[in-house]
C-alpha cells in the first residue's frame, strides 16, 4: 500500500462536515495535495497534521480567553461567548489567584479582578459556570502553581451538579516549568511543585479520561522574548521533562501521554510560525516514539492550542492589531492547530470589551467560513521555502536538545532541572527580547505605527473595560461571608491532613485537595499549608 493509499484510508473513515469542498469558482479541491513519495496528513511523523482530514470533518476548536471581575461577571461573558458561536471556554485568572493568594491578602490589594477573574473558593467556581453544562462544553483553565487546587474546585462544582468527573472534558494548563523559565508566576521550589503535577498526571490518568492535565506552553516562553526556535525548543523539552517524570512515577508512556497538549504562539513572522508548528509534529513523534517507547498513535501526534500574540499588539493604532490578529491566527490554521483563540484590539490597553472580543471570534469564524483554507490539509506543504524553514527550525532545536540532554548526563528532566538553577533558560530569553528591542528601536525591524507611519496615532482612543474599584471590595466581602458560614472544624482537619500527605512523597495529594475544597476552605489557606511542607520559592537574579 502506496503512502497516498494509506492516507485515503483514513481520511475515508473519518466524517466530513457538510460543506462544499470547492472554490467559490467552484473548482472541487481534494483533502490534500503532493506526490506519493511524500509525507501525508495523519500518518508519521506528522509534519503536516496529526489527522488525514483535519478541518475537512472537524474544524479547530474556537476558544476564547476570558475572565475579569468577579466570578458573577465572567459567568456573563462566558455565557456571551457560547452564544456568540464560541464552543469551549478558556479561563483567565486574577494575578492574586495565580500567585495562589486570597483577595483579602494584603498583597493582592489593587489587583483583584484586574487581569483575570478572582477565585478564592469553591463557591467562586460554583459561580463562574453557574447554568453551563460541564459535561457539554470544554474548558481550559490558564493556570500553573495552584493549578490541582482549581481542578479540585472544578471537579467539586461538576459534581455538585451531577456531571461525573469521567465525563469532564477539558485542559489545565499545569506548566510549572515555564513559570521558572519565562513568567515567573511560582510559589514553591521545582521540585516540589513538579511533585503536583505528577500527581494531577496520575489522578486524571485514572479518573478523567477527557482531561489533558498538561497543556504544555510555550506562549509565555515566546511573550517573555524568546525566538521562534527557543519556544519550540523549550517547550518541546519541558514536554519531554513531563514524559520523563511520570515514567519515573510508573506510568506507561502510553497511558498518559495521549492526554498531553501544548500551547503555542502564533507571532506575526508568518511563514517562521507555520514551519514551528510542522516542526513540532516531527520532533514529538520521533522523540515519543525513538526515545520513550510510546508506540499508540495518540501519543505520538502532537495537538496544541494556539493564541495569538499578545505582545505584537501595539497601544498606537489599535485597529491595526485586527490585522495582525487575523494574520497570526492564518498561521496558527496554516500550521494545522486544534484550537485557537485570537486576541482583541484592544487588549494592549486593558482588558477586551465584549465587543472587541466578539471582533476577535468573527476573525476566527471568517477564516472558517469564508476564505477556504480549511478545504485541503498541510496546503503550503510541498512549498520549497516553507519544507526547507520547517527542517531548519528542527535542526536548531536538536541542537537546544542535545545541550540539554549533555547537561542532564542523559536526561532532558535532570538538564531542564540544572538549566533552571543556573539561569540559563532566564538568560537566553531575556538576551532575545533585548536584541527584539534594540532592532525596533534602530528601525531594523518596523512596527507599523510605533517606529515607522505613526501619523494619526493620537486619534485612536477606544472605549476600554475598566475594573471599578468597588468589585475588589465586593469580591472580599464575598470571602468573607464564605468563611463566615463554613465549618471550621472541617477545614481545620482538612488542611492538616493535606499538610501529612504533602509530607509523604508517595501520596498522591488529589484526593485531599478536593476534599479540602469541599470544606470550603480558602485557594490561599490550602497553598499556605503546602508551603508548610513544601517552602516557598525565591528566584536568584541572573546577571
Amino acid at each position: 500500500m502506496t503512502a497516498r493509499d494509506e492516507w485515503k484510508a483514513q481520511y475515508d473513515e473519518a466524517p466530513r462536515r457538510d460543506v462544499e469542498f470547492s472554490t467559490m469558482s467552484g473548482i472541487p479541491l481534494d483533502g490534500v495535495y503532493g506526490p506519493d513519495g511524500r509525507e501525508f496528513p495523519g500518518a508519521f511523523p506528522y509534519t503536516r497534521g496529526p489527522y488525514a482530514s483535519m478541518y475537512r470533518s472537524k474544524l479547530w476548536t474556537m476558544r476564547m480567553f476570558a475572565g475579569f471581575g468577579t466570578a458573577t461577571d465572567t459567568n456573563g461573558r462566558f455565557r456571551s461567548i457560547l452564544a456568540a458561536g464560541g464552543d469551549g471556554l478558556s479561563t483567565a485568572f486574577d494575578l492574586p489567584t495565580l500567585m495562589g493568594r486570597d483577595s483579602d491578602d494584603p498583597l493582592s490589594e489593587g489587583e483583584v479582578g484586574k487581569c483575570g477573574v478572582a477565585v478564592d473558593t469553591l463557591a467562586d467556581v460554583e459561580e463562574l459556570f453557574s447554568g453551563i453544562d460541564l459535561g457539554a462544553v470544554t474548558t481550559s483553565m490558564t493556570i500553573n502553581s495552584p493549578a490541582a487546587v482549581l481542578l479540585a474546585m472544578y471537579v467539586a462544582t461538576a459534581e455538585e451538579s451531577g456531571v461525573e468527573r469521567s465525563r469532564l472534558g477539558g485542559t489545565l494548563q499545569n506548566d510549572i516549568l515555564k513559570e521558572y523559565q519565562a513568567q515567573k508566576e511560582f510559589v514553591f521550589p521545582p521540585r516540589p511543585s513538579m511533585r503536583l503535577v505528577r500527581d494531577t498526571i496520575r489522578f486524571c490518568t485514572a479518573e478523567m479520561p477527557r482531561w489533558h492535565p498538561v497543556s504544555i506552553s510555550g506562549y509565555h516562553i515566546r511573550e517573555a522574548g524568546s525566538t521562534a526556535v527557543q519556544e519550540l525548543a523549550f517547550t518541546l523539552a519541558n514536554g519531554f521533562a513531563y514524559v520523563e517524570l511520570a515514567r519515573s512515577a510508573g506510568l506507561d508512556v502510553d497511558t498518559f501521554a495521549p492526554r498531553l497538549s501544548f500551547f503555542f504562539n502564533a507571532h506575526i513572522d508568518f511563514f517562521e510560525e507555520i514551519a514551528k508548528y510542522r516542526a513540532a509534529r516531527r520532533i514529538w513523534a520521533r522523540w515519543m516514539r525513538d526515545r520513550y517507547g510510546a508506540r499508540d498513535e495518540r501519543s505520538l501526534r502532537l495537538r496544541f492550542h494556539t493564541q495569538t500574540a499578545g505582545v505584537s499588539l501595539t497601544a498606537q493604532q489599535p485597529e491595526v492589531n485586527i490585522a495582525r490578529t487575523a494574520i497570526e491566527a492564518l498561521a496558527g490554521v496554516l500550521g494545522g492547530t486544534q484550537s485557537l483563540h485570537t486576541n482583541s484590539m484592544d487588549e494592549a490597553l486593558a482588558l477586551p470589551t465584549e465587543k472587541a472580543a466578539r471582533l476577535a471570534l468573527r476573525t476566527q469564524q471568517v477564516i472558517a467560513h469564508e476564505t477556504g483554507v480549511p478545504h485541503v490539509a498541510d496546503p503550503l506543504g510541498g512549498s520549497w521555502f516553507v519544507e526547507a524553514l520547517t527542517d531548519e527550525v528542527e535542526r536548531q532545536a536538536e541542537e537546544i536538545f542535545a545541550a540539554l540532554d549533555a547537561k542532564g548526563a542523559g536526561s532532558i528532566l535532570e538538564g531542564v532541572y540544572a538549566s533552571l538553577d543556573d539561569g540559563w533558560f532566564q538568560s537566553a530569553i531575556a538576551d532575545s527580547a533585548y536584541e527584539l528591542e534594540r532592532r525596533v528601536n534602530d528601525g531594523r525591524r518596523v512596527v507599523v505605527g510605533v517606529n515607522r507611519f505613526t501619523e494619526g496615532s493620537d486619534d485612536d482612543a477606544l472605549d476600554i473595560l475598566r475594573i471599578a474599584a468597588e468589585q475588589e471590595q465586593a469580591q472580599i466581602k464575598r470571602l468573607q461571608a464564605v468563611k463566615a458560614d463554613r465549618d471550621g472544624a472541617a477545614v481545620h482537619d482538612a488542611l492538616g491532613r493535606l499538610r501529612r500527605e504533602a509530607a509523604d512523597p508517595e501520596v498522591n495529594l488529589m484526593p485531599a485537595l478536593i476534599d479540602a475544597v469541599r470544606t470550603y476552605a480558602t485557594e490561599g489557606e490550602i497553598m499556605d499549608a503546602l508551603a508548610d511542607v513544601f517552602g516557598r520559592h525565591v528566584e536568584t537574579p541572573v546577571l
